[in-house]
């Protein structure tokens, strides 16, 4: 028998043909470090500048990573005439206060997943950039990659039937310090904000590309605490109208960190490591079909975001299409909700 199933391709153009931005990067570190070489290595765009408290380390970023300037105050770097948009990658504890300087300033911001520590102070950045006309997005870069357009497609043309179960993971065993950010309550640490954002963002993701709301209607969850008292591993069930996820997020295991989704005529998978660059396997009665196709590997895939933000910026948006901010404020309430039973409190809150 011919094999008739085929996937679709992804929508998304080369991320060079993007229009070109001035960057500023907020806090250096290890994140920020791949975004920029990102960038550099399949972009147009330029990072004009780093910003640190501290010189000496603004300067190593910059010389290591091809940064034109090295500023040593947040404030220099968002009234930067030089910069058109601020990223965001210092710990959540400080993305609402260095978000809100950088809009004040009239910048567009990307600020790193979570965009906050907790739905509240996400609002004041979604409110801030709504009022001050200029375009917020959360660095969810999943959203932006090749495969998930495709699995996007597959869930809008209806391949799979009327989605059912999502299962998606992301863990790995991390022997760290009780000082290291993700055990610190202060820093807002924890697995869930750290890691388990993305499972919890891909079920909102399958809820509403179907049109399903992101608030959940049902939520159980199981999970344990790091000395420190951050939780370090937590298992979800999450549930839609007609839809159920089964999530998990944990610092004291690997995991293959896999996604489905299962509908009433097939299922699909992305994976290994869903959350990156990645396949998209579709699966219909006796056939299946795979496409595996992308340009970049692992965190060069921090690429597409930026790329897409551009663009969003040249048409006038003031937020992502694809992962517009009330959603993002709904999974921060979800999130809110999975700590509060878990017993997690940060300081401040």
């Amino acid at each position: 028998m011919a094999v008739t199933l085929r996937l679709p391709e992804p929508r998304f153009p080369d991320p060079r043909d993007a229009p070109v931005l001035r960057w500023g990067v907020l806090a250096p570190g290890w994140i920020a470090g791949h975004f920029v070489d990102s960038l550099h290595r399949h972009t147009d765009q330029r990072v004009v500048a780093v910003a640190s408290r501290d010189q000496a380390r603004a300067q190593a970023f910059a010389d290591e990573h091809g940064v034109e300037r090295a500023l040593s105050s947040y404030d220099e770097l968002v009234h930067d005439p030089e910069v058109d948009v601020v990223y965001v990658a210092s710990p959540h504890s400080h993305h609402p206060d260095q978000a809100l300087a950088a809009i004040a300033a009239g910048k567009h911001v990307l600020v790193e997943k979570p965009l906050a520590r907790n739905a509240a102070e996400a609002r004041l950045i979604v409110d801030a950039a709504r009022a001050a006309g200029v375009l917020a997005m959360e660095a969810m870069w999943t959203r932006y990659l090749p495969h998930v357009d495709v699995l996007r497609q597959v869930l809008e043309d209806g391949l799979i039937g009327r989605p059912r179960w999502v299962t998606g993971s992301f863990a790995t065993r991390a022997e760290v310090p009780d000082d290291h950010r993700l055990l610190n309550p202060a820093l807002a640490g924890g697995v869930l904000l750290d890691i388990g954002i993305y499972p919890l963002s891909f079920a909102s993701f399958v809820a509403t590309t179907v049109g399903l709301p992101a608030t959940p209607t049902d939520l159980q969850v199981m999970g344990s605490l790091a000395r420190t008292g951050v939780d370090e591993q937590v298992a979800l069930q999450v549930a839609y109208p007609g839809l159920q996820a089964q999530l998990f997020t944990s610092m004291l295991t690997p995991a293959d960190d896999e996604a489905r989704v299962h509908g009433e005529a097939g299922w699909v998978t992305t994976g290994p490591r869903f959350r990156g660059p990645s396949s998209v396997t579709l699966h219909v009665g006796d056939e299946s079909a795979t496409w595996d196709e992308n340009r970049v590997e692992e965190l060069d895939g921090l690429c597409f975001q930026a790329a897409a933000l551009a663009r969003y910026v040249e048409a006038g948006l003031t937020e992502s299409p694809l992962h517009p901010l009330d959603e993002v404020v709904t999974v921060l309430e979800t999130a809110d909700e999975v700590r509060r039973r878990l017993g997690v409190r940060y300081p401040g809150e």
